[in-house]
């Protein structure tokens, strides 16, 4: 019985014995179990060892086994502690593990297939950011907008750093330019680009996931580990960062401030007028005079002028 927490079942034996004699000496316990006194002397030091028994200090000794249920108890909690050694140590060789598996050439890049499978593992992704996301974001979207927007609110609010550059695709959408205002006041850092060259979340500079094909955004995409093509990934969303324009109002009129994020976004006059609600007449004139204001030629220009003033900038 005592074999699965580490009692032989020779010196089991011995204890069984002693229970039904407690207080003997060496000798009788020998003769008991019909064994030799030398090796009864090793199974009585054993079993000392393991708490089971404790040897008087009567000239001889007496043998005085340990109540069962207490013995039984102390050697359940030793196996449990050498258990959870062996658990412990079994993580620790598996994150070497994982950590030499990621460095082999066939698990740098998974392929996943199918919009509900991409859409899934962007949430388990987004769910496991801890310190900074970085997003392109342009249509279309394999998840949800309003779940994956929650997902990073919740991020936000966990003090992630998140910083995202719209492609003017993502601020036409119905709504687009209100959520990309909603998401600054929610703590993101936003900019606009005019040419985002693809979808594209870095979660935690770890990992990196991207469309395998920019015309078939949805249906199939890549999650890239640690490797060059990784830091490439990187590379491109900083440069892409330094020559966007903030999103968030911060020094001028709020309508002017909207006005200049569709007009480096490269948006023409009805549809920045479709935006702000305003007479494209209404637009023209005052794009002119920002133009005129800030001494800018192109109206990406303007956005970029306006930055340099810091009549925009991050919050």
């Amino acid at each position: 019985m005592l074999e699965s927490v580490g009692v032989a079942a020779a010196d089991e034996a011995a204890y069984r014995t002693l229970l039904s004699i407690p207080g003997c000496g060496l000798p009788d316990l020998a003769k008991r179990l019909g064994r030799d006194a030398d090796d009864v002397r090793e199974t009585v030091k054993r079993l000392e060892e393991l708490g089971l028994l404790t040897s008087t200090s009567d000239v001889p000794p007496r043998l005085l086994p340990t109540r069962p249920d207490v013995a039984v108890d102390a050697l359940v909690a030793v196996r449990r502690a050498e258990l959870d050694r062996v658990r412990a140590e079994a993580r620790v060789l598996l994150s070497e593990l994982r950590e030499q598996e990621q460095h082999r050439p066939e698990n740098l890049v998974e392929v996943i297939v199918g919009q509900e499978a991409i859409a899934a593992r962007f949430a388990q992704l987004l769910n496991g950011t801890k310190d900074t996301l970085m997003v392109l974001d342009r249509p279309p979207y394999a998840a949800k907008v309003e779940q994956s927007d929650n997902t990073v609110r919740g991020l936000l609010r966990e003090g992630v750093a998140v910083r995202g550059i719209y492609s003017p695709d993502s601020l036409d959408v119905p709504g687009g330019v209100d959520e990309a205002y909603s998401a600054a006041d929610a703590g993101e850092s936003s900019r606009v680009h005019p040419q985002v060259p693809m979808k594209l979340a870095v979660f935690d500079r770890t990992a990196a996931l991207l469309p395998l094909s920019v015309d078939q955004l949805v249906d199939s995409a890549l999650v890239v580990h640690p490797c060059a093509l990784l830091d490439a990934l990187i590379e491109m969303f900083t440069l892409l960062w330094d020559q966007a324009v903030p999103v968030v109002p911060a020094r001028m009129d709020p309508l002017d401030a909207r006005l200049m994020t569709l007009l480096a976004a490269g948006f023409k006059d009805d549809a920045i007028a479709r935006q702000l609600t305003l007479s494209s007449r209404t637009v023209g004139r005052r794009v002119a005079e920002l133009m005129e204001t800030l001494g800018a030629r192109t109206r990406f220009q303007a956005g970029i002028h306006a930055q340099r003033r810091r009549l925009l900038e991050d919050s």
